[in-house]
């Protein structure tokens, strides 16, 4: 594993069409929007993604989603007992160590391990990797169709079979949103994130929407238009990443309105000053 060294920045703009990419449980899951019409997507459903498209490539997961289980277990808890040697280690600090060993997204995102039946109680690991909340560029419409959402498959003696159950299906027409992130060098050296755990986080933001259709979500609605990768020469960096992730411009076509498509939009990146940006292409 090669050590991480330069820091680095990142930016991902995603498209919407006719899809709902982050519903809100609390608001029917109708797709998140804050007060003035933007849409958003939540830290939490981009890492989940990240997440998803690691376990894919054959990376090993701590925090799994239940449908996607790969080693039969059925809780953290469960996962980190399964663990060889794990429960056994009685320093924190080495079971840090052998946690972020185990786990890529544990050495990338962080995790706090708080469970019983261990040795040390609770531990807390800060991952090199943040992560925004994506915000669309310009206020999204939201729409709302009734649909039918169950039918009963059993008739039950001497009662007809019950009616449908009737529900409210909510997506997007269209967004262009934006993700920004940042690897940290020095919290890198502490979980052991590696230049080739850098090289599988940027193959998973170009395809993050590989194996994620859904009914909210068909294939082809959510599409990676492009991934901003910017390497700076030393561990700090060279500007902050407030200064980086504003090089990149995104307006609307002079006498557009109502965007309805990425082709709306006019993208441009500045060049900053010995700063190189790789822009690659969603796959």
């Amino acid at each position: 594993m090669t050590k991480f060294e330069n820091k680095i920045d990142f930016a991902v703009l995603i498209s919407v069409n006719n899809a709902n990419p982050n519903g809100d449980p609390l608001n029917g899951n109708r797709p998140r929007t804050d007060y003035n019409g933007y849409g958003e997507m939540s830290d939490v459903c981009i890492k989940r993604k990240i997440r998803n498209r690691m376990q894919d490539l054959g990376c090993r997961i701590f925090v799994q989603s239940d449908d996607r289980a790969d080693d039969g277990a059925v809780s953290l808890k469960d996962r980190a007992s399964k663990t060889e040697g794990l429960n056994k280690i009685k320093d924190r600090d080495e079971f840090a160590k052998t946690a972020c060993k185990q786990w890529i997204d544990v050495r990338t995102f962080g995790q706090v391990f708080a469970l019983k039946g261990f040795n040390v109680q609770s531990v807390g690991v800060r991952g090199p990797v943040s992560i925004h909340q994506a915000v669309s560029y310009d206020p999204v419409e939201v729409t709302s169709m009734q649909i039918t959402k169950s039918v009963s498959g059993d008739k039950k003696e001497g009662k007809e079979r019950s009616s449908d159950t009737m529900g409210m299906k909510h997506f997007v027409r269209f967004g262009l949103y934006e993700i920004k992130g940042s690897i940290n060098v020095q919290l890198a050296d502490k979980t052991g994130f590696s230049v080739e755990d850098a090289e599988v986080l940027k193959e998973c933001l170009q395809t993050l929407f590989m194996n994620d259709a859904s009914a909210a979500r068909p294939d082809g609605s959510m599409e990676v238009v492009k991934v901003c990768w910017w390497e700076h020469n030393c561990r700090d960096g060279q500007y902050s990443s407030a200064k980086v992730h504003r090089s990149l411009h995104v307006q609307l076509k002079e006498g557009v309105m109502a965007p309805a498509s990425v082709e709306d939009y006019i993208i441009e990146l500045e060049e900053l000053k010995d700063l190189k940006c790789e822009v690659l292409e969603g796959k």
